[in-house]
C-alpha cells in the first residue's frame, strides 16, 4: 500500500511501515512541512496514497467522504508520545486488513479501529 505519514506522525513510522511491506513516504521527506492541509491533501492524492495523520482537520467524515479519495487514517490517542504512536500504528498495520482501506475513511483509537467505507 502507498502510504504518506503527515508531519505529526513519528518519521520512524515510515521505515516500519516499509518493513511491513509498504511503500511509505512523510510529509517532511517530500517538503511539504509546515505546508498548509489542502497542500499536503492535494499531493497526497495525487501521489495516491493513504495519508495517516493525527491532524484534527481531517476529523470530518463527510468533508473526507469514503470513496471520493485515496484514503484516511486519523490517529486518535490520549497522551500520544513519539513511541506510543509507532507502538499503536504498528499494531495497527500488522493486525488489520489494511489493503481494504484505499477510499476508506479510518479512525484508530487506543482500543479501536473503525472503518467507514464507500457506499455503492
Amino acid at each position: 500500500m502507498k502510504i504518506k505519514l503527515d508531519e505529526n506522525m513519528p518519521v520512524e513510522l515510515a521505515d516500519v511501515l516499509a518493513q511491513l511491506g509498504h511503500d511509505a513516504d512523510t510529509v517532511p521527506r517530500e517538503g511539504l512541512a509546515g505546508k498548509d492541509d489542502a497542500a499536503v491533501w492535494d499531493a497526497t492524492q495525487s501521489a495516491g496514497r493513504l495519508l495517516v495523520t493525527q491532524d484534527l482537520d481531517f476529523r470530518d467524515s463527510r468533508r473526507f467522504r469514503p470513496g471520493t479519495h485515496h484514503g484516511l487514517v486519523l490517529v486518535r490517542l490520549k497522551n500520544a508520545g513519539r513511541q506510543q504512536l509507532i507502538d499503536r500504528v504498528t499494531t495497527v498495520f500488522e493486525r488489520e486488513a489494511v489493503d481494504t482501506w484505499p477510499a476508506c475513511f479510518v479512525v484508530v483509537s487506543p482500543d479501536r479501529v473503525r472503518v467507514r467505507r464507500p457506499t455503492s
